[in-house]
C-alpha cells in the first residue's frame, strides 16, 4: 500500500495535497481504492459549489459497492477532474496522481497540519 510522505490524510481515507494559491487537491487513498475494487463511476460536485467540512463531496461506484468521499475542510470547489467521467479507473491505477477528484479553496484558518501525516495514516490502516 502506497502512503506518500508529502500528503496529508483523513481518517475516512482521503488524501490532501496543497497546490497553487493555497488550494487543496483531494482524492482517495490507495488503501480506499483497493478496498472498493474496480472503480466504474465517479460522481463529482460542480465547480463553484460550497462544501462543509465532513460533507460528501463525491461518490465512487465500484463493482463491489458505492463509497463516499468527504470534504476534509469546508470551502469552495475550484476544479474537478473531468477526466474521471470517461476514465474512472484512474482512481485505481493512479490514486495520488491522475486519479485526483476535487480541488477546493479552503475556508480561512484551515491548517493542513491538522490532518494525519503519513505515519499517522499508516498506523490507522494497520490497526
Amino acid at each position: 500500500m502506497q502512503v506518500p510522505e508529502d500528503l496529508r490524510y483523513t481518517e475516512e481515507h482521503e488524501w490532501v495535497r496543497a497546490v497553487d494559491d493555497g488550494r487543496l487537491r483531494i482524492g482517495i487513498t490507495d488503501y480506499a481504492q483497493d478496498a472498493l475494487g474496480d472503480i466504474v463511476y465517479v460522481d463529482l460536485p460542480q465547480t463553484g459549489a460550497r462544501v462543509e467540512k465532513g460533507a460528501v463531496i463525491a461518490e465512487v461506484e465500484s463493482t463491489k459497492s458505492v463509497g463516499e468521499v468527504y470534504a476534509p475542510v469546508g470551502g469552495t470547489v475550484t476544479a474537478v477532474n473531468a477526466e474521471l467521467e470517461a476514465r474512472p479507473e484512474l482512481v485505481n491505477t493512479s490514486p495520488y496522481g491522475d486519479g485526483w477528484m476535487v480541488e477546493l479553496e479552503p475556508e480561512p484558518g484551515f491548517e493542513l497540519g491538522s490532518l494525519l501525516d503519513a505515519a499517522g495514516y499508516r498506523r490507522l490502516t494497520e490497526s
